[in-house]
């Protein structure tokens, strides 16, 4: 009697019938695509044994399901994208959603290199500098005049130059009398620390900190015999070529403000009307 040679599901003989063995336990045809055939995401049937089957994003496909969705062309050897989890080929997703580069007019498909910057779109080999007609690329470049240069032309041929050392100045700067200074350029005439970010003041032309001002140019206070740099609140009073910061502007006696008030000069004091009036 020879051996039983059955389907391991529904255990009818396998003599003469075709199988599929699954980990070394044989399956009729029928058993085998009720068993383990997966279903298409599209039409919802089995995709049997013998059908080509096609696997996108955790989905399965006969192959002459996978389609575009608006035009219905397969898209087995074709490139397409996906929308809102409909498949569409490339050139209806191009013709619906991709814009189009200001430069040629033409589309830019999907998965081809472009730039898009301040809301408009390039090929990438039609973003090139105004100035030596190279594509830029993923390089740097520096909007001006309503075109786009390379670092290298802008800063041959646009960028304002330093005052100080007459290189270009391609971000950030000082503006001083009308003139652009690098950062680190522009420095206190006396002491030659940077003045950008700090408070300063001039003489003449030349800017100075408020310490080197205050040592060489600043009238000081009679009250207190310190600078007057106009700094601080700024305000100060002046009177017969004295100079005192507005709070030491007080009687010599008794220390009342005298800001907004009378008040009587007495050799080198100055008096309240009260203490004018002692006397």
């Amino acid at each position: 009697m020879s051996d039983r040679f059955d389907c391991k599901n529904c255990h009818e003989s396998l003599y003469g019938r075709k199988y599929i063995q699954v980990e070394d336990n044989p399956h009729c045809i029928p058993c085998y695509d009720h068993l383990y055939a997966n279903t298409c995401q599209e039409c919802k049937e089995i995709i049997t044994h013998n059908s080509k089957e096609l696997f996108y994003n955790d989905r399965y496909y006969h192959e002459h399901c996978f389609r575009c969705v608006r035009c219905t062309r397969s898209l087995a050897d074709e490139p397409f994208t996906s929308q809102d989890d409909a498949l569409v080929c490339s050139e209806c997703y191009s013709n619906e959603f991709s814009s189009k580069c200001v430069v040629c007019d033409k589309k830019v498909m999907p998965g081809s290199k472009m730039l898009e910057y301040s809301g408009s779109t390039w090929h990438e080999d039609c973003f090139v500098c105004h100035g030596c007609e190279k594509p830029i690329g993923a390089e740097a470049f520096i909007p001006a005049e309503n075109n786009y240069y390379c670092v290298p032309c802008y800063e041959g041929r646009l960028a304002p130059r330093c005052s100080h050392c007459n290189k270009a100045l391609t971000k950030g700067g000082v503006t001083y009398r009308d003139e652009v200074w690098h950062k680190e350029c522009f420095v206190c005439t006396g002491c030659k620390t940077t003045l950008a970010g700090q408070p300063f003041t001039s003489e003449g032309e030349n800017p100075y900190c408020v310490k080197c001002f205050s040592s060489l140019y600043a009238k000081k206070c009679a009250g207190c015999n310190t600078a007057i740099t106009g700094f601080g609140d700024g305000k100060y009073i002046s009177f017969e070529e004295r100079q005192w910061h507005q709070p030491c502007f007080k009687c010599s006696r008794c220390s009342v403000s005298l800001v907004g008030s009378g008040f009587f000069p007495d050799r080198d004091q100055i008096l309240c009307t009260d203490c004018n009036n002692d006397d």
